[in-house]
């Protein structure tokens, strides 16, 4: 078995043996506490745990299936983004060429950029030329009411469901030296830290939560949570150096950096979802509501991340 191999297994046993024994005390939990159902805090807990059970599944085969299967999960997972972002635009009727576009020309090509390691023009295909793209088709069906507005909102839901995240696909493009064919891993790391200081932050919060650190834009952030979250994903990140080209204080600092970044994404897409009126984006994933609300923390990391380490440790 490879080093690759190995390593990969040893991260997936990690991670389930931690979601073993987080079922386990929250059967326990649900068992003293909440028999009934009546304990929301617990009940949330559980339909967490659950559906990380299958997103772990998910992304493990993902990982095992190399460039292929990586490539083709956040495709879906764009795309089933996007179809949530877009059902919450003030589109009309002019606007379905444009949305095809980006469904259909936009996304697919976006993808097949990065599955044939075109980074050039992957990097400013969708900021230049679908930014440009999308008010054109628009403006060919002669409807300018709100018409910035539908414009905008089609453009960046391209920016953040398309473009943002598929730069962790893009990570498989990355030439590392002495890190060759292990790429995948950076995936892991990035996703494990990003998801687990957003974890951290809820657990955190709830233990200690006292201080709102932002109560209009997400009332259950609280500056404990925060803090605890954070440092304590860096210290997970500095502790998964061995499966990075990075040294343990530099994984640290990264794991810093995309923590940060995961919670900032978290209040933007918050804003959002306030001003739209909404709780969640979707419900296609009991206990973490849709696609977006598991990718908000990631897709504002990831190309910070991307770029961190393709300037940092590649020739």
């Amino acid at each position: 078995m490879s080093g690759f191999h190995l390593d990969l297994l040893k991260l997936l046993g990690g991670v389930g043996a931690i979601l073993v024994v987080a079922s386990i005390i929250g059967y326990v939990l649900q068992r003293r506490l909440s028999p009934d159902g009546s304990n929301a805090v617990i009940e949330n807990l559980n339909a967490r745990i659950q559906a990380w059970w299958a997103m772990v599944i998910l992304m493990g085969l993902a990982f095992l299936g190399g460039r292929t299967g990586v490539i083709l999960l956040f495709a879906f997972c764009s795309f089933a983004a996007l179809r949530e972002f877009a059902t919450l635009t003030n589109t009309k009727r002019a606007d379905h060429w444009a949305l095809a576009s980006a469904f259909f020309v936009v996304l697919p090509i976006q993808y097949w950029l990065i599955w044939i390691d075109w980074y050039g023009l992957f990097s400013i295909f969708i900021p230049v030329y679908a930014f440009l793209l999308m008010p054109i088709v628009s403006a060919l069906r002669g409807d300018t009411e709100n018409f910035l507005v539908r414009v905008a909102e089609t453009q960046w839901a391209l920016m953040i469901c398309v473009f943002c995240a598929s730069h962790v696909p893009a990570l498989l493009s990355l030439d590392i030296p002495g890190y060759e064919g292990r790429n995948v891993l950076l995936i892991a790391f990035l996703v494990v830290v990003v998801q687990s200081s957003d974890v951290l932050q809820y657990v955190w919060g709830k233990l200690y939560g006292r201080r709102k650190i932002a109560p209009k834009l997400s009332p259950s952030k609280t500056l404990e949570g925060f803090v605890g979250g954070v440092l304590s994903s860096m210290l997970l990140g500095a502790c998964l150096w061995w499966m990075t080209p990075f040294t343990f204080v530099q994984a640290g600092l990264l794991a810093l950096v995309i923590a940060l970044m995961g919670f900032l994404g978290g209040l933007v897409m918050s804003a959002i979802k306030r001003d739209r009126g909404i709780k969640d984006w979707g419900h296609l994933i009991t206990g973490h509501g849709g696609f977006i609300d598991r990718l908000d923390p990631v897709v504002f990391s990831a190309p910070v991340f991307f770029h961190l380490v393709r300037y940092w440790w590649t020739p």
